[in-house]
């Protein structure tokens, strides 16, 4: 390069650099734009729902809210549990069943039945549970399989509520764990709290649950005289469930055994090599009270402050940078129409695949690349072990209770629609 042409470069590549700069300079309020507007535009969306749900369901006061019907209860609860909340909601479920353990009758009676002395079938009693559980919550209370899965569910406690193994307390206590569970949970670690509305909606479907269930109210205040509303429910149903826990929630080995069990169902889809870090999680979420009562140790102060970070990492995220759920995106666990032999399927799975259908998705999707890559079975494998055609409601339990129970189901079901017909619990 000669001085001369030299001499042209180095004004052009000057002002080149000018240019350049100012158009950086430009960019800087659009850039500032979208960091401040794009997390205020999502957190306006985020509540949209919340008010469309308000709005929808016209009950501006709590005395109000005393109206509040059990089909109204129940479409509220779904879009807590489906769109809103999906994640915190399933697992306060499941650590709401898992927190019944704490109580010694209650493990003491699960260690007996041997439904947690192996693997295989705390996994199997997992499923069914859940399946149960996802069949109330997930169709409307008028349904045939909302009916049938409370009128199974009922037939398999029934021997053992009338021989006095299970206690009525105890049916009341897992009932107000889960009721209370997911409001915790959410309220704990989600991006925003629930409404009244939607406690009230919690509270209203599940004193009709249970209801269904045959459920006695007579520990509770106002068990006799009759509850206001959804709210008062739940209030009462708290306070007693806290009293209950001071009393009977003490250490136990049969309460580890338990615990144990439902511990490696909880960890099954890790890594062996992520187990410790699995049971610290665990621990993690427990209070001292349940901890002290299976017997586990609390969790380190480094995984404790990681968990607690990540956990308001992920509240903070939801609460501004992701936009709502879609409908079509919603949260579904069970197949909504029946196959050709009326037959219902899990549409994933978190433990073994019970009841999963082995579609082409199933056993060569994402999911199922994960769980083979861990050494585990994907749905179609093992021939029948994991029931690939499927449930049928009344045969969901133990497998010594297949079968059984038809009698007593149809009576149930015949009363069941004498009086849950979808209206107000409450008059």
């Amino acid at each position: 390069m000669d001085n001369n042409t030299a001499f042209l470069v180095k004004p052009l590549s000057g002002a080149a650099r000018a240019i350049l700069n100012s158009s950086s300079q430009q960019w800087i309020p659009y850039a500032l734009g979208l960091l401040v507007g794009y997390p205020l535009l999502t957190s306006s969306f985020r509540y949209h729902r919340r008010n469309k749900l308000q709005k929808q369901y016209n009950y501006p006061t709590r005395e109000s809210m005393a109206a509040m019907t059990d089909e109204e209860a129940f479409q509220i609860q779904k879009s807590v549990a489906q769109l809103e909340f999906p994640f915190m909601f399933i697992k306060s479920l499941q650590f709401a069943l898992f927190r019944t353990y704490g109580i010694p009758t209650i493990s003491s009676l699960l260690t007996k039945t041997s439904e947690f002395s192996s693997p295989e079938t705390s996994l199997k009693r997992y499923t069914d549970t859940s399946a149960l559980v996802q069949e109330m919550i997930g169709n409307s209370p008028t349904s045939a399989r909302a009916y049938t899965s409370f009128a199974r569910t009922r037939f398999l406690h029934a021997g053992y509520r009338a021989s006095g193994k299970i206690l009525d307390q105890d049916m009341l206590y897992t009932l107000a764990l889960f009721a209370l569970e997911p409001i915790r949970f959410i309220d704990r670690f989600e991006w925003r709290s629930l409404s009244d509305l939607e406690r009230c909606a919690i509270g209203t479907f599940w004193k009709s649950a249970g209801d269904a269930l045959d459920i006695s109210y007579e520990a509770l205040p106002s068990g006799k005289a009759g509850f206001k509303d959804g709210i008062q429910w739940l209030e009462e149903i708290d306070a007693w469930s806290q009293e209950y826990e001071a009393k009977c929630m003490v250490p136990d080995v049969k309460n580890r055994e338990t615990a144990d069990q439902t511990t490696a169902v909880l960890l099954y889809m890790l890594p062996t090599v992520l187990h410790p870090v699995g049971l610290q999680f665990v621990s993690f979420m427990m209070d001292d009270r349940l901890r002290k009562a299976m017997l586990y140790d609390p969790p380190s102060a480094f995984f404790s402050g990681l968990f607690s970070t990540l956990l308001t990492v992920r509240k903070l995220f939801l609460r501004y940078l992701s936009p709502p759920r879609p409908y079509f995106l919603r949260y579904a666990s069970f197949t909504v129409e029946p196959d050709e032999h009326n037959r219902f399927f899990l549409t994933q799975w978190e433990a073994a695949p019970y009841y999963v259908k082995p579609t082409f998705w199933n056993r060569w999707g994402p999911m199922a690349w994960l769980t083979r890559a861990l050494g585990r079975p994907v749905p179609g494998d093992e021939g029948n072990k994991y029931y690939p055609s499927g449930y049928n409601i009344p045969d969901v339990g133990p497998k010594y209770f297949e079968g059984k129970g038809r009698k007593a189901l149809e009576e149930t079901m015949e009363e069941l629609k004498g009086y849950r017909t979808g209206k107000c619990p409450f008059h």
